[in-house]
């Protein structure tokens, strides 16, 4: 039984490295992704892995893979994020062994801002966003939307935009000048009910799931409230991984109701006679603003899996209308780009940005271990 015992030890502690073959047999080149591996299926090839003692290198050996152990906002390990590139119909050879990794650069980032009116503000390497809390509603400067604040570095910023109270100039990194008002904003999800868009208050409380290197994740919270008379709550997890420009969103509503729920996914536009817009049937909407004076030019748009109902545009935003059962998710995603930051520079380059990222969705990469 010593022997036994001694043997199963030695076998353990000899166990192979973990190989990881990420496939793109797609025509599309994935750049900075961040993908997803079951923790579960690496606890199974190595059982005796130390969360705080292992490393991620390319099939060289040479090069370390930026990780992130995901939480999902409980005590044990769900997935193992790595941020990878593969270039069309290619393969990527990763191996993970036992080491000390190196600290992984911050990405991505989010938290509650008390200090400015129960904001809640996230970020990564690209842009930052922002919603609006219950101590904003009590105030002239309400707003119901999505915000964007616009990037030039790949530094995290939000912490000392907000301390130094200046964020409505660009100090040379970017700035606060996009405009929600009583609209959707960059993208925000409403009740669509007798051609109206129904705004059921800010959010009233928050939980942080995790919080980066690579991703950050956290749901916000909102009370009940009336639309067109029937009572509604909604919950929003909301998602942003490192690299890229868009969030995901997914919603729960529920009601009273057992009937299909009409919904808006919504965009500011900014009242000129002729605006440039996307409206993809496929299910792209997309707006690419006029410039603001020195400030530049935001690109805003949303994406959702199924085709939506229809498009209105109305005289202060576009809508994106869809439905959804109570207490089912509805997923889309939504997001922006500034021009100043040099990456995507004009309304082509957006729109085909959103094309891509939702052929993504449908051909993501593959990802095999062993």
């Amino acid at each position: 039984m010593v022997f036994f015992i001694m043997m199963l030890n030695e076998a353990v502690s000899a166990q192979k490295n973990v190989r990881i073959e990420v496939s793109n047999p797609s025509s599309l080149s994935f750049k900075e992704e961040v993908i997803a591996i079951s923790w579960a299926k690496v606890l199974k090839l190595m059982p005796s892995i130390d969360t705080a003692n292992f490393v991620v290198y390319d099939e060289s050996g040479k090069i370390e893979i930026p990780h992130q152990l995901e939480y999902r906002g409980g005590k044990q390990v769900q997935n193992l994020l790595l941020q990878v590139s593969v270039p069309q119909k290619s393969k990527l050879i990763l191996l993970l062994k036992k080491g000390k990794p190196q600290t992984c650069t911050t990405k991505t980032y989010a938290r509650y801002v008390p200090e400015r009116k129960d904001d809640f503000a996230w970020e990564n390497d690209k842009i930052a966003f922002r919603m609006y809390g219950k101590a904003l509603e009590k105030t002239r400067e309400n707003a119901h939307g999505i915000d964007v604040w616009t990037k030039s570095t790949t530094r995290m910023v939000l912490n000392e935009r907000y301390k130094s109270n200046k964020y409505h100039v660009d100090n040379g990194d970017g700035l606060d000048y996009y405009h929600v008002g009583n609209t959707l904003g960059a993208g925000n999800l409403a009740p669509y009910l007798a051609d109206s868009v129904w705004y059921l208050g800010n959010y009233s409380s928050y939980k942080i799931l995790d919080n980066g290197p690579l991703r950050s994740t956290f749901q916000l919270f909102y009370d009940e409230a009336a639309a067109n008379g029937i009572k509604i709550k909604n919950s929003k997890m909301i998602t942003l991984n490192a690299g890229s420009q868009m969030n995901r969103i997914e919603n729960i509503y529920s009601s009273e109701s057992s009937i299909d729920l009409p919904l808006a996914i919504g965009i500011i536009t900014r009242g000129e006679p002729r605006k440039n817009t996307l409206q993809d049937k496929d299910g792209i909407m997309a707006y690419w603003e006029p410039e603001h004076g020195k400030d530049g030019i935001i690109g805003v748009g949303a994406i959702i899996a199924k085709k939506p109902q229809r498009f209105v545009d109305t005289n202060k935003q576009l809508l994106m209308i869809t439905s959804t059962k109570p207490n089912e998710k509805l997923v889309y995603y939504t997001g922006a780009a500034w021009n100043k930051a040099a990456e995507i520079t004009n309304s082509q380059q957006w729109f085909e940005y959103l094309s891509n990222f939702r052929k993504k969705l449908t051909q993501p990469l593959i990802v095999k271990i062993q």
